[in-house]
């Protein structure tokens, strides 16, 4: 599929060209859509991060609304829903422009809002559940989290134990889910459950949950390293009884829906961290260049000046990488090799990234008062969540026909 795509000659450049375009930002449409969303980080989201952070939690009702207001939820969702009706490119740009908050939990949060929890619903939901769950989604009314990591079944979404046993026209759910984005403040889950005894790849439903029945129990909110502004719970289920309409599309076929979610999630994450990581450089070039050791400053040094060199070259580089399998799954393409290459470099790379540039800054960057150290805490997650580098190697390995047979 993706080598069809390249071999596609002059339309398959074309359409690179336009969707790389988009994503960077290059029509009038989105330049002024990424300035009315810079306007809005300066105004409602960076002057309360550090409160924010501090508080172990954001208030996503409040942010999800102003950004619906102005359509950021919904960019590439229908409009009959309440979305723009732009293709996924629009998406990208969206979530680059993110970078610019100055944490990396309030993005991942909105990611899981806009790009991570619904594409299955627009896809392949009825028309009830569109109405009940993806308009107020799109328009902020409603705060949406993902189920599908448990403790014992993190990359390994096959494992999960979670099940929807089918009692006449409802669903009784039991089991657990954990490292759940915004399950602290959600109204409603996207939960992955098994709904069979069947094969692993094909007895697992992807069912609309909504978060105040009876037997839903959020354990508790994660202390965690990093991301500190976004709560992430440890959720329970038992005998929760939701409609056996709640399901979305076909029972069985969730593995697969969620594998397509996997998609979109990774190339959105990979998106939201490379304007942060510009922003780390050029802040670390300011700070270099004004501090002076030994009578010159730092940035003067040949192995600083060179290191953050290359470090913005490697950021372009990823940049490239994403606007192609961007533009290879608006065309309709299987990117899931790209996807998980983009991935797995994005989540090296922040790590390289955040490392260096915090050397750089001596003791400061060792304190909570600059980006860098707060960055360096937040990018790590990404080589973990939303799949791990080893499993995004695996992934590579498999589509590569190199991938050793159980």
């Amino acid at each position: 599929m993706a080598a069809a795509a390249l071999r596609g000659g002059r339309r398959w450049g074309r359409g690179w060209a336009a969707a790389g375009r988009r994503a960077a930002g290059g029509s009038a449409q989105l330049r002024d859509m990424r300035a009315a969303l810079r306007k809005i980080i300066d105004k409602e989201i960076n002057p309360f991060v550090d409160k924010w952070e501090e508080e172990g939690q954001f208030p996503a009702h409040k942010v999800f609304k102003t950004l619906g207001q102005a359509g950021f939820l919904g960019v590439d969702k229908p409009t009959e829903y309440g979305g723009m009706g732009l293709d996924f490119s629009y998406s990208i740009a969206v979530a680059e422009e993110l970078g610019n908050i100055r944490c990396g939990g309030v993005p991942m949060a909105i990611g899981v809002q806009a790009a991570m929890a619904t594409p299955a619903l627009a896809r392949f939901g009825s028309e009830e559940l569109k109405k009940q769950f993806l308009v107020p989604t799109i328009a902020g009314d409603v705060v949406a989290c993902l189920g599908v990591s448990e403790t014992g079944a993190g990359s390994d979404v096959a494992s999960i134990k979670t099940t929807a046993v089918r009692k006449g026209d409802e669903y009784v759910i039991n089991g657990g889910k954990m490292w759940t984005t915004s399950g602290c403040q959600a109204d409603w889950m996207c939960l992955l459950a098994n709904t069979s005894e069947g094969p692993p790849h094909r007895n697992k439903s992807l069912i609309c949950l909504p978060m105040n029945l009876p037997g839903i129990h959020v354990a508790k909110k994660i202390d965690k390293l990093g991301m500190r502004s976004s709560d992430t719970a440890q959720i329970f289920f038992e005998d929760v009884r939701v409609p056996s309409k709640n399901i979305i599309g076909e029972e069985g076929m969730g593995f697969t829906y969620q594998m397509l979610q996997f998609q979109e999630e990774r190339l959105w994450g990979v998106a939201s961290v490379l304007t942060a990581m510009e922003n780390i450089i050029q802040e670390t070039i300011d700070y270099t260049r004004q501090r002076k050791v030994f009578d010159r400053s730092v940035l003067h040094n040949q192995t600083v000046h060179f290191r953050l060199a290359e470090l913005a070259t490697e950021v372009e580089l990823l940049r490239s990488l994403l606007h192609r399998a961007v533009a290879l799954y608006v065309e309709g393409n299987d990117v899931t090799k790209f996807a998980s290459m983009a991935k797995l470099k994005a989540g090296r790379l922040t790590r390289e990234v955040s490392d260096s540039c915090l050397q750089f800054w001596g003791g400061m960057g060792f304190t909570n008062e600059v980006l860098v150290s707060r960055c360096y805490r937040d990018m790590r997650l990404t080589s973990i969540g939303g799949g791990s580098d080893e499993t995004m190697l695996s992934i590579i390995c498999k589509y590569m026909e190199i991938l050793p047979s159980k």
